[in-house]
C-alpha cells in the first residue's frame, strides 16, 4: 500500500470537555475507575491462576477476557488522565496510529473470546460428561489462540488502511484517543477504501461472534430448564445470564461506534459510548463474572480471611 504524504505530524485531543472543573472532576473520577479496572482483573488473574480448583476451561477463558479488558483500558484511559490535567493535549502522529492499532485488534479478540466462552458453556451443560475429553489443555489453547490471531491481522490491516489516509490539517480529534471514525472526517484524501473495509471487517466479525453465541444459547437454555434439581438450574442460568449480560453491553455499544457513518452526530453520540465502553466495561466484567461463577467468590473469600490470617 503505497503511503502519501502527510503534513500533520501530531494530534489535538480534544477530550471530553474544555471546563477546567470538569476536567478535574473527570480525572478523579477516572483515576479511581482505572485503579478498580487495574485491581478486579490483576485480582482476577491472579485468582485464577494460584487456586488449582479453578484450572478449567471456563476460568481459563475468563482469565483471557481479563488480560484484555485490562489491556483496552491501559490502551486509553492513561492518555485520557494525562489530558485532563495538561495544556497540551497532543499525541504524536505515531503514537496515535498505534493507540488506534491497539484498540481495532483487542476489539475482535475480546468479542471471539466471548464467543468461545459462550462455546464452553454449551459443551458445559449441553455435554456434561464430554466436557472434559472436549475441553484438553490443547484444545483450549488452540481455542484462545484464533481470537489473539485475528484480532492482530485485523488490527495491523485497519491502521495501514489509516496509514494510508492523507492529513493535512485540522489536526483537532473530537475525541479523548485515537479512533477511526474521528480520524476519518479529519483525512483529506479519499476516505471510502477505509470505510468500507471498517464497515465490512466490524460486521463480519459481529455477524459471525453474535451467530456462535446465539446459537449456543438456542441450546444451552433447552437444555437448562431439562435440568432436574432446582439448584443446578439456578447455577447454570446465574452463569449464562452473567455471560450474555457482558456480550450485551460490550455488543451494543460497539455497535453504535462502529456500524454507523461517521457524522457529526454520531461522533458526539460515540464519545459517551466509548467513554462507557473503554472505561465502564472493563469494570464491569470482574464484578459480573464474580458474582455469578460461585467458585471464583469461594476463591477471593478464601484469599481475603488468609491474608486476614497472615496479617495477624
Amino acid at each position: 500500500m503505497r503511503r502519501n504524504f502527510t503534513s500533520v505530524t501530531e494530534f489535538i485531543l480534544l477530550g471530553l470537555t474544555s471546563r477546567l472543573e470538569l476536567q478535574i472532576l473527570f480525572f478523579v473520577l477516572f483515576l479511581a475507575i482505572y485503579v478498580t479496572t487495574v485491581a478486579g482483573n490483576l485480582g482476577m488473574i491472579v485468582l485464577i491462576q494460584v487456586h488449582a480448583w479453578l484450572h478449567m476451561p471456563m476460568y481459563f477463558f475468563l482469565s483471557h477476557l481479563s488480560v484484555v479488558d485490562l489491556c483496552f483500558s491501559s490502551n486509553v484511559t492513561p492518555k485520557m488522565l494525562e489530558i485532563f490535567l495538561s495544556e497540551r493535549k497532543t499525541i504524536f502522529y505515531s503514537a496515535c496510529l498505534l493507540q488506534c492499532y491497539f484498540f481495532i485488534a483487542l476489539v475482535p479478540v475480546e468479542i471471539y473470546i466471548l464467543a468461545v466462552m459462550a462455546l464452553d458453556l454449551y459443551m458445559a451443560i449441553c455435554n456434561p460428561l464430554l466436557y472434559g475429553s472436549k475441553r484438553s489443555g490443547n484444545v483450549c489453547t488452540s481455542l484462545i489462540t484464533v481470537p489473539y490471531v485475528h484480532g492482530t491481522l485485523t488490527g495491523l490491516m485497519e491502521t495501514m488502511w489509516t496509514y494510508s489516509l492523507v492529513f493535512c490539517g485540522p489536526s483537532e480529534v473530537g475525541h479523548f484517543y485515537c479512533a477511526d471514525p474521528p480520524l476519518i472526517r479529519l483525512a483529506c484524501s479519499d476516505t471510502y477504501n477505509k470505510e468500507l473495509s471498517m464497515f465490512v471487517v466490524a460486521g463480519f466479525n459481529f455477524t459471525y461472534s453474535l451467530l456462535i453465541i446465539l446459537i449456543s444459547c438456542s441450546y444451552i437454555f433447552p437444555a437448562i430448564l431439562r435440568i432436574r434439581s432446582s439448584e443446578g438450574r439456578r447455577k447454570a442460568f446465574s452463569t449464562c445470564s452473567s455471560h450474555l449480560t457482558a456480550v450485551t453491553i460490550f455488543c451494543a455499544t460497539l455497535f453504535f461506534m462502529y456500524l454507523r457513518p461517521p457524522l457529526k452526530e454520531s461522533m458526539a453520540q460515540g464519545k459517551v459510548l466509548a467513554v462507557f465502553y473503554t472505561t465502564v466495561i472493563p469494570v464491569l466484567n470482574p464484578m459480573i463474572y464474580s458474582l455469578s461463577y460461585k467458585d471464583v467468590k469461594e476463591a477471593f473469600i478464601r484469599e481475603l480471611f488468609h491474608r486476614k490470617l497472615l496479617s495477624k
